[in-house]
């Protein structure tokens, strides 16, 4: 009797101590799984061996998720257009109908990570189907993000680090004031043109319009501004809400601007050659292929003549 009390105790304890374990275990995945949650910004490309002028994100720069009671809800980001798709982690399918196509999507959380697939199915006579599969690891640094053979670092815009301002004045960069004009795409069929005041009163004010094929296609309402000893770049496309860009870098008729918690541009450059043309580059604060764009100062134009 004394030997099958021990066995009985024996068996409970070890029973206490496997939920114990198993609802440790859960609580950890689901910590590990809530990690997920919220917006994401990317940082940097972390492929092996891939040269610097290629890299970039292996998705979209931005893109925000949701985690729910077993899924997790793709927001922005993740190419399902304007729709939220809820995907199950128990491997359960959830279709997305289009006009032209329908996406399945099916995810799963193992080993630390959440996988989903997308499959498209493409309508009869169209271009075949196709199959994505991305791969997201929370870790200290960031999220991992791997698609394809590319892998990417993100992290959420408050764990950022923001760049030192350099010390400015307003008038440091009265070489930017003037009216600026520039053409591109095939043939010169879109204009491009920036107006800049002449600093007064610690600012520089301008605006931007893009005109392709005689209709204006884009605009931005643009400001430099004095802030504690430096100067910030305050830019407003079609007049959206404002993204400020620090002043990072002065030098002659070189000005370097950085804002590494924006999606894209993280990095704005303004330069004045020796012969007179500006240059307007944006892109990622490191690596991939910048967009430059090239102006002319617009001559003023002549009064018209009596008679």
């Amino acid at each position: 009797m004394h030997v099958r009390i021990q066995l009985a105790r024996a068996l409970a304890l070890l029973v206490t101590l496997s939920a114990v374990s198993f609802t440790g275990a859960l609580s950890a995945q689901t910590s590990d799984l809530r990690a997920l949650d919220g917006e994401w910004i990317y940082v940097e490309d972390r492929t092996e061996g891939r040269a610097l002028e290629q890299q970039g994100p292996p998705m979209s720069s931005k893109f925000s998720m949701r985690v729910e009671e077993g899924a997790v809800v793709l927001l922005r980001g993740h190419g399902s257009g304007h729709r939220d798709v809820r995907v199950a982690l128990d491997g359960s399918i959830t279709e997305v109908v289009g006009p032209q196509e329908t996406a399945r999507y099916r995810g799963k959380w193992k080993d630390g990570a959440f996988t989903y697939e997308v499959d498209f199915v493409r309508a009869t006579g169209s271009a075949p189907a196709k199959l994505i599969r991305r791969e997201l690891r929370s870790t200290p640094d960031g999220l991992i993000v791997r698609f394809s053979d590319s892998v990417g670092l993100y992290r959420h815009a408050e764990d950022i680090a923001l760049p030192a301002p350099a010390k400015a004045a307003i008038g440091d960069l009265a070489w930017l004031a003037g009216a600026w004009t520039g053409t591109m795409g095939s043939g010169g069929t879109t204009s491009i043109e920036e107006r800049w005041s002449p600093p007064l009163g610690g600012a520089m004010l301008a605006v931007s319009r893009t005109v392709s094929r005689g209709k204006m296609s884009m605009f931005e309402y643009l400001r430099i501004v004095e802030r504690d000893g430096g100067l910030v770049y305050i830019a407003q496309p079609g007049g959206a809400p404002p993204t400020e860009f620090v002043l990072t870098e002065l030098g002659g008729t070189r000005a370097v601007l950085e804002n590494p918690r924006h999606d894209y541009p993280k990095r704005i450059v303004y330069e004045l050659s020796a012969e007179g043309r500006l240059s307007a580059t944006i892109g990622f604060t490191k690596g991939g292929s910048p967009r430059r764009f090239e102006f002319n100062r617009e001559e003023p134009s002549r009064p018209l003549k009596n008679g």
